[in-house]
């Protein structure tokens, strides 16, 4: 196929992005002389030039804000339309066009269409969970690069994607989009993949900032989760995409978080990502997100998307800011920030033609969806197959000649091209070897069972029988949540089957979540592909005949039984409330914590090869919370094959004060190895690393303390241990309050004397005999209470004003955690 060329443009005017339909081999040309004039010296060029670029576009919206009425101002607040925000003729100030992903491009024929089947083709590549699976953060950079390639030579200006929600049930329905179960997983793979589009002049947008874990009633669904757990699970992997790739832009979510809507929430939108992290970007709506529009503002958000009809919303905000519910000034910094991504938008454009690389990418996406590929089973070395070898294959499964490739809903690509499993076989593999086909089961109708005969008969004559089979289109899709983790009764029943009559059975699984296997001890092969997109037929061909060695590892834990998840009892939530009860226990830190056996543990994935890990040293066995932790072992590959291992590295506090998980990744590492090679790998920790989330202080805190360190091939596989103490260096003042119990201060040693000089003549009462003070016998119902009630107990030796004076005073002192 002859690749798509377009060419770069600017965005100015009200052409409405009413563009020529995109064929192969056409070239569209949009120019903006005024635009160019401007913004032609900012073009390209070092580091040096690049601050010089940013001081000249704060320069220039200084001067433009200063020109815009108060009408234009609220217009740049909400975009023009579907896709695309405000432009000011009067003032030269273009807009920015921004399309669907984030594994690849929807972008519709103009930004007032929604393009749903008639966007561009775009390279669709691997969805979230599968790019996950590759542990691999150079990749995701690549995938990334061509993405921003992909989005440059479509004219997009900004790609909404990532999606860096965590997966905390298996049962979300939008799972396919998002990266992991684990924030540092998900945070790190984010980052990766938004400074790879990012490298090519083309924005991001972070998503769905937060907590937007269920797709049922997710309008007005509030995330009922705790301070602690929001901050350690669910904003992590935002906050590592912030720190280390600054995103263009943050998507707000659709749903409430502790009762605020997402697109309202200062604490948020600001507090968080603005003031602690240093978010230098935009917050844009979800599509139809927002419910009050000056409250956003407030709150920190910038961009309403999509344009509202006769610009109602903009006029709220012209009426808030005149009646002086709206300081003009927060709207000016709020119309600033956007001008600044507006402006930025414009430094990659010009008349220069840009390659969509059509071929290159499909190449590449082919090589993402074998590294993505997980192999769960491989009981007696069922694979690889050899082409070179005189055997017949038994091809089963409708996937094989119409794969499933991505997930439904506003991800959905229109690929370039798209491969099928049974003709790249036959084509690239079959040589030599006898390949036959049975369809299986049909995916129009998850019942039917009429094929599953025909399948068994030709499986029992081969000498293998490959059953492609997994999750139908509609059982994952946005907007819907799935009721269940099985896979269609057609499917099932076909494995086994086939499974009776042939014990060479390898099942190729398609879904782009965890599944249930009924039938997991029935055949000695089990490989998940996930949803490889467009060249994921030719990934999986690929490892099945050792061209690739597989070595995926599981992003996301398979639970045995829907039961056994984390938030079985809390999913999707009632009545417009989704309680976390689970609280930091998702996925693997459950399944830990409650020793439950998962079908497949997080971090699981097997190889053609075997490795060795040995010789794991630390760079200190004590270290401070000023101190960094290096952490080294040596890595071997002891089998035949070349092959790739994800090293991962867990942390466990020993002697926590407050329930943590029994261990958490911190750090991974995936390396290529020849057979008989061996490397050192080598971790960097911070004290970051072994902190928890208080919600008292609002702040991350690391007691001291025994830590261990454990490394392995999965959460359930660990290798290696070594331990080590922990000392923090930084004191904090207590906060104790009126319902602080009495034991809080009686068991504290440098509150106990103050409690003490407190009620000395009730604690005597209570003092055996030749005992001193520090000795005597509280009753457990009495430590209990909270310290406000001792005014009764003590017989009024204490009032309420003396106990506030003395928790006044305990608060002046200072403990090291």
């Amino acid at each position: 196929m002859k690749n798509i060329i377009l060419a770069s443009h600017t965005n100015s005017g009200s052409d409405n992005g009413k563009n020529p339909s995109i064929r192969e081999d056409s070239i569209m040309i949009i120019k903006s002389a005024q635009v160019l004039l401007v913004f032609a010296l900012m073009i390209s060029g070092g580091t040096a030039q690049a601050e010089s670029e940013e001081s000249r576009i704060k320069q220039q919206v200084e001067q433009l804000v200063s020109k815009m009425t108060l009408q234009e101002k609220a217009s740049l607040t909400s975009g023009r339309d579907a896709w695309s925000t405000q432009p000011i003729e009067r003032l030269d100030i273009p807009y920015i066009w921004m399309a669907d992903g984030p594994h690849g491009l929807r972008r519709a024929p103009s930004t007032d269409t929604w393009g749903y089947g008639n966007q561009a083709p775009a390279t669709c590549f691997p969805t979230a969970s599968a790019l996950s699976a590759t542990w691999d953060v150079d990749l995701l950079t690549e995938v990334g690069q061509a993405l921003g390639e992909e989005a440059h030579a479509l004219g997009v200006d900004m790609l909404l994607g990532p999606g860096l929600n965590i997966k905390r049930s298996p049962l979300g329905g939008r799972n396919f989009e998002y990266f992991s179960e684990d924030p540092i997983l998900a945070g790190k793979l984010g980052a990766a993949y938004i400074n790879g589009v990012q490298s090519q002049g083309v924005g991001t947008s972070a998503k769905h900032f937060v907590a937007n874990n269920v797709e049922t009633q997710r309008m007005w669904a509030n995330s009922a989760v705790d301070e602690r757990t929001l901050n350690e699970i669910y904003m992590t992997p935002f906050e590592i995409a912030v720190k280390e790739a600054q995103p263009w832009s943050v998507m707000a979510c659709y749903n409430r978080v502790q009762g605020v809507y997402g697109t309202e929430s200062y604490r948020l939108l600001t507090h968080k990502l603005k003031n602690e992290w240093g978010f230098k970007g935009i917050v844009v709506s979800d599509w139809d997100a927002v419910i009050d529009r000056v409250e956003g503002i407030r709150a920190g958000m910038h961009l309403e998307m999509p344009g509202k009809p006769v610009n109602l919303t903009n006029q709220m905000v012209v009426d808030a800011v005149n009646n002086g519910e709206l300081d003009e000034q927060q709207l000016d910094k709020i119309v600033k920030d956007i001008l600044r991504i507006v402006f930025k938008g414009q430094l990659n454009k010009g008349d220069k033609v840009a390659d969509q690389k059509i071929e290159q990418h499909h190449a590449l996406a082919r090589k993402v969806a074998a590294e993505a590929i997980t192999l769960l089973k491989n009981s007696g070395g069922l694979l690889p197959l050899s082409k070179d070898k005189q055997q017949k294959i038994a091809v089963i499964g409708e996937f094989a000649v119409n794969p499933r490739y991505q997930g439904n809903g506003s991800s959905e690509v229109k690929p370039t091209q798209l491969d099928k499993f049974l003709d790249l076989v036959r084509a690239e593999y079959g040589e030599g070897v006898e390949i036959e086909y049975a369809q299986g089961y049909q995916l129009a109708d998850d019942n039917d069972l009429s094929l599953i005969n025909a399948a068994a008969k030709l499986a029992a004559k081969a000498d293998v029988a490959l059953v492609l089979a997994g999750l139908p289109l509609q059982y994952e899709s946005e907007g819907i949540d799935r009721k269940h983790i099985d896979m269609p009764p057609s499917h099932n029943q076909l494995i086994s089957a086939v499974a009776k009559v042939q014990p060479n059975t390898a099942v190729i699984l398609t879904n782009g979540s965890a599944v249930a296997m009924p039938w997991v001890g029935e055949v000695p092969t089990i490989v998940e592909t996930w949803l490889g997109g467009q060249a994921g037929a030719g990934a999986i061909a690929d490892v099945v005949f050792g061209a690739v060695n597989p070595s995926g590892k599981l992003a996301e834990t398979f639970p045995a039984r829907l039961e056994d998840t984390p938030a079985f009892l809390n999913f999707p939530g009632e009545d417009g409330e989704v309680i976390y009860g689970e609280r930091m226990f998702v996925g693997y830190r459950y399944y830990d914590k409650r020793n439950i056996e998962p079908l497949f543990p997080f971090g699981h994935g097997l190889s053609y090869t075997q490795f060795e890990y040995t010789d794991i040293a630390l760079s200190a066995d004590q270290i401070t919370d000023k101190d960094q932790l290096t952490v080294s072992l040596s890595v071997a590959n002891t089998g035949k094959r070349k092959g790739k291992e994800v090293i991962q590295l867990y942390v466990v506090d020993k002697e926590a004060s407050l329930q943590r998980p029994d261990k958490e990744l911190k750090g991974f590492s995936k390396v290529e190895l020849a057979p008989g090679e061996r490397k050192q790998v080598t971790f960097t920790l911070s004290s970051r690393d072994f902190s928890h989330y208080s919600k008292l202080y609002d702040r991350w805190i690391a007691e001291s303390g025994e830590f261990e360190i454990l490394v392995g091939a999965s959460s359930r596989d660990i290798r290696l241990r070594k331990n080590l103490s922990f000392k923090n260096t930084q004191a904090l003042h207590f906060k104790m309050n009126e319902y602080s119990f009495f034991s809080e201060f009686w068991n504290n040693p440098q509150l106990k004397p103050l409690l003490i000089e407190l009620m000395p003549q009730w604690i005597k009462s209570l003092t055996p005999e030749g005992k001193n003070l520090e000795e005597a016998d509280i009753q457990d119902f009495l430590q209990q209470q909270p310290i406000i009630k001792f005014p009764y107990f003590t017989l009024g030796e204490v009032d309420k004003e003396k106990i506030r004076a003395f928790i006044e005073r305990c608060n002046k002192l200072r403990f090291f955690p």
